[in-house]
């Protein structure tokens, strides 16, 4: 994909340098996730895996929603069998996962709704950024269905088991600063989601690419394992990254005093 956008069904893709700008694109819906939108976003991730040239990743949306999630409406109409529908979920987790484990940064630039599966798909980023008309649900209670998107392991891991248990059975919301308390987001601001987005994306794009392997990946493994083979992988991971060769150019120049410095902004 060179610089310039191109035009997926559900989606744009746009170079900014190494950073890759991702936009939903289905504000109609309000960018709700169809089976072929799921689809789309398992093939550009595993695309984005695969590139040399991507550093960091934005996801935006389009309209004044970030995503509403599961659409309620093809998957009343499509009138789908507990087996048919247990085969979406895994297609569900499958796309979700594909952008956790793409081995480079995802940044979420978050607005209006994100709610149902478009929280189970910002869960499966690194970093999420929200605006000031952001707020995030789970009100699959309320629509007589359950999350099968990824969100009792991802969604849980963020805000615990009794937030979560709390949203669905209420429809509790939330949204600014106690968005972030929560642990449903990293950063509220006041301006654009996605400026800071990518101030972050090309910020975290200039580390050296299997640092950042290691860091996206690598934290998400270790957190499903034994304590004795948690600190294994750890090790392991640590001894591949710590002696790479960017790791050792960094390290000199932290010796001879010519790293940036680590500062309280």
């Amino acid at each position: 994909m060179s610089d310039g956008a191109t035009m997926l069904e559900f989606m744009k893709a746009e170079r900014d340098g190494e950073v890759l700008i991702v936009t939903l694109n289905r504000p109609d819906k309000r960018n709700a996730l169809s089976a072929a939108f799921i689809e789309e976003i398992y093939d550009l991730f595993e695309w984005i895996r695969r590139s040399d040239e991507v550093r960091a990743v934005v996801v935006r949306a389009e309209g004044g929603h970030f995503c509403a999630g599961l659409d309620l409406i093809e998957h009343h109409l499509e009138r789908r069998s507990a087996s048919d529908f247990m085969a979406i979920c895994r297609r569900w987790h499958a796309a979700f996962d594909a952008i956790q484990h793409c081995g480079k940064p995802v940044i979420g630039a978050l607005n209006g709704a994100v709610v149902g599966g478009g929280l189970e798909l910002a869960g499966a980023f690194h970093i999420r950024v929200a605006d000031a008309t952001t707020y995030f649900a789970l009100p699959e209670g309320q629509r007589g269905i359950f999350t099968g998107g990824g969100a009792t392991v991802r969604v849980a891991r963020l805000v615990g088991e009794a937030r979560m248990i709390d949203m669905m059975l209420t429809g509790r919301t939330y949204a600014g600063d106690e968005a972030v308390a929560v642990g449903l987001c990293q950063y509220h601001v006041a301006g654009s989601s996605v400026d800071k987005a990518i101030e972050i994306a090309r910020k975290a794009a200039q580390n050296p690419p299997l640092s950042n392997f290691a860091i996206t990946s690598g934290i998400a493994h270790i957190g499903n394992m034994p304590s004795a083979d948690a600190y294994f992988a750890e090790a392991f991971i640590a001894g591949i990254t710590n002696t790479q060769p960017a790791s050792k150019d960094r390290l000199e120049a932290f010796m001879n005093k010519t790293a940036a410095r680590v500062r309280h902004e």
